[in-house]
């Protein structure tokens, strides 16, 4: 007598497949019958899952196509991964895999929330809204246009779990002033202005973190020109260069934007101060959907810039935050590596347990002309513990005329590990049952090969 899939005992439907079948093919394999249904939710969302330590399990986007990334750091430890490396293991495993519902789409960003990614396609001429748990996407049109320059943010009304899309643009393309502040209504299918004049502003390459429905932004103070009024003006707390036209010192802080009130909160305080003169580098992060974690990277002579530090909050809310340092690395040991110079906005999730910082970036060979780069997670950790783990060679994207210029798109994750959300979007291609179910068998005989 054949022993059917939903006759298997269900600890091991839970522990050998659910828990590692693709995030990306766990929509197929819950529609085989009730009973993985039931087991999914509870190994994938409930207490199960909840109970086991995982490893880094998320999205990133790389030469414009989204992929899933499992990252596991066994141990960080020297003597270990010497010994490790005596047996050919390594002491970090990756797993990059290209998602091939969206392959007929470039994308250049995305963003999470929940369970819930958000999309940018590379051409700008729509979002892409996708439950990678449930396979369901929704395609987001403009109410006029998008612009390259746009900055988004997913979030969600605490009161009544809808979701919305915030986009927001402040930029002067030459004599013409652009700009939009807009919301996207999943439930209403709509987009809807909203009139606002901020006194900050927030660079087009910085990604807001989402946490806990709201969005979270490093911004700094709107100073020189005011776009909505041509006067010039200056701010007590900003140093202006009108010789120069150039940025000296202005504030910098921390905004959240509430979804349920559609408003941005009082500026936070950060735990560092930027000089813009020094192109220093800052980016957020999310730490188990629980804290926010920001990464600093001191400015320093020669291109060198000399410390990284990593802070996470101890408190967190749209009107309070308070912050303790979680690591300093000396940056300057590896600048014959390199990595001396982080590019302007890399992304980046940290390890608790492994106390390390994993940064994306590309990895420059400056001196070799012909020495390729790579896109790279750089590992940072404490006591100077540094590893680079290669996950591709990058391609030069420079179209200009000058012939030994280059230029690299480094790859941007999503910061906290993927938690599968029941969220219903739209479907706009909705595969058949029996389609689902040769992809499932399929899987299942890779497992047994």
């Amino acid at each position: 007598m054949r022993t059917r899939m939903c006759d298997l005992p269900s600890k091991l439907v839970g522990e050998k497949i659910l828990t590692k079948v693709p995030i990306t093919s766990l929509g197929q394999v819950r529609s085989t019958c009730k009973l993985w249904d039931g087991l999914s939710k509870d190994w994938i969302l409930g207490k199960e899952a909840a109970s086991r330590t995982q490893q880094f399990l998320g999205f990133m986007t790389m030469d414009s196509k989204v992929c899933s990334l499992r990252f596991n750091l066994r141990s960080k430890d020297g003597e270990q991964e010497q010994e490790e490396a005596q047996e050919g293991e390594e002491a970090v495993d990756v797993s990059v895999k290209q998602v091939d519902i969206l392959n007929q789409v470039e994308i250049s960003k995305v963003y999470q929330c929940e369970g819930l990614l958000l999309c940018v396609a590379k051409d700008n001429s729509r979002l892409v809204a996708w439950n990678p748990y449930l396979g369901q996407t929704r395609t987001i049109e403009p109410r006029k246009s998008f612009h390259k320059r746009d900055v988004y943010a997913l979030g969600f009304d605490k009161k009544t779990r809808n979701h919305k899309i915030l986009r927001y643009l402040d930029y002067q393309e030459g004599k013409e002033h652009l700009f939009a502040f807009e919301f996207y209504d999943f439930g209403s299918n709509s987009w809807r202005l909203v009139e606002v004049r901020p006194d900050w502003e927030v660079a087009s390459g910085h990604r807001g973190v989402s946490l806990k429905g709201d969005t979270y932004f490093f911004a700094q103070e709107k100073i020189g020109r005011d776009f909505f009024d041509p006067t010039f003006r200056s701010s007590r707390s900003s140093v202006y260069s009108r010789g120069f036209g150039r940025v000296l010192d202005c504030d910098d802080f921390l905004l959240c934007f509430d979804f349920t009130r559609e408003k941005m909160g009082p500026r936070l305080p950060l735990p560092f101060h930027t000089l813009p003169p020094l192109g220093e580098i800052v980016s957020l992060s999310c730490v188990r959907e629980e804290q926010l974690a920001v990464l600093f990277q001191h400015g320093g002579e020669e291109e060198i810039r000399e410390e990284l530090d990593v802070w996470v909050t101890t408190r967190i809310d749209p009107e309070d935050v308070s912050w303790t340092k979680f690591l300093t690395f000396d940056m300057r040991p590896q600048a014959r590596l390199g990595v001396g110079q982080l590019h302007k906005h890399p992304s980046f999730f940290i390890d608790e347990q492994e106390k390390v910082a994993v940064v994306f970036d590309v990895m420059e060979f400056s001196n070799k002309d012909n020495q390729p780069s790579y896109h790279t997670a750089f590992v940072f950790g404490q006591d100077g513990y540094f590893k680079p783990v290669l996950l591709g060679e990058a391609p030069n994207i420079y179209t200009g005329r000058f012939s030994t210029w280059k230029m690299y798109c480094p790859p941007i994750v999503c910061s906290s590990s993927y938690l599968p959300s029941l969220v219903q979007i739209k479907l706009n291609n909705p595969r058949k049952r029996k389609e689902r179910l040769v992809i499932l068998h399929s899987f299942l005989a890779s497992l047994t090969s």
